[in-house]
């Protein structure tokens, strides 16, 4: 039996498996099972733990429920940080990604803050499929036009809106993800901004589809909030599934800070999973 942990970020909700001892081995086929709502456990990505590279307390490999691999994933850092602290103790612990570093902190008054790493700002960086200017994509569908692009370990476009529960996110979302402009596909966030420090966020994840919340997504959109003009360099960003703290500071790194949980924990029998 394969035992598990479901945790969640806000409600962007995780099955954790532990590999750190031995490898999984598991088929992409069996990480489509596991992730389906209705015949698996169901999640928005799944989380395989492997053994901690040198400099880094964990490596932590992220799957979307395609089975397609995601380069970072600021929620369920925060969940694995909170797992690692609590086996080792420590109050700063580094979570490795295949998209780099995100050193994590536990404060205080019991949420995580992730550094996220650097914005990166350039056209080959998100990537797109040629090069135009990431703050304006000549990028429209239907109601919604003009996002701004960066990368957060993963690509990531921005469209402002004047209404966001107006917008027909499941029909136009899968479509923007997978415009030729985006030639590894994209998450695509939008943003009706509140106030300079206030914005609400809903995200059609890479891979996912619609999720109660997305950490690397709030990244992008505080950044390309505020490379628009439309915020400060600090802000809350307000979810379906609650709110992140975030700030972009001036050397380029993202901070988010929230909170995180665990669900339920149990096994799963692999030879039940698809072949």
């Amino acid at each position: 039996m394969l035992s598990f942990r479901k945790m969640h970020g806000l409600g962007n909700d995780f099955v954790v498996l532990d590999g750190r001892a031995a490898p999984l081995g598991l088929t992409r086929a069996q990480m489509v099972a596991l992730a389906d709502r209705r015949r698996g456990i169901g999640c928005d990505q799944l989380i395989i733990l492997e053994p901690p590279p040198v400099g880094a307390d964990v490596f932590m490999r992220i799957h979307n429920p395609d089975g397609s691999e995601a380069g970072a994933c600021g929620n369920a850092t925060r969940c694995i940080a909170s797992l690692i602290a609590a086996e080792t103790g420590k109050a700063r612990v580094v979570v490795r990604t295949i998209s780099g570093d995100l050193p994590s902190e536990s404060r205080p008054d019991g949420l995580w803050q992730v550094d996220m790493g650097p914005a990166r700002l350039g056209w080959r960086d998100v990537p797109l499929a040629r090069e135009v200017d990431t703050l304006h994509l000549p990028l429209s569908c239907g109601p919604v036009a003009d996002p701004a692009a960066c990368s957060m370990g993963n690509p990531h476009a921005t469209f402002f809106v004047p209404d966001l529960d107006a917008l027909p996110i499941s029909d136009i979302g899968p479509r923007l993800e997978h415009d030729p402009i985006f030639p590894d596909r994209a998450n695509i966030g939008f943003v009706q901004v509140m106030a300079p420090d206030h914005v609400r966020l809903v995200v059609w994840e890479r891979g996912a589809g619609l999720t109660l919340a997305c950490g690397s997504g709030a990244c992008a959109a505080m950044v390309n909030a505020h490379r628009r003009g439309l915020t400060g360099r600090a802000a809350r960003i307000s979810m379906p599934g609650g709110d992140l703290l975030m700030e972009w500071r001036q050397d380029g790194h993202v901070l988010m800070t929230g909170t995180f949980a665990t669900a339920f924990t149990g096994q799963v029998d692999p030879k039940a999973l698809a072949a």
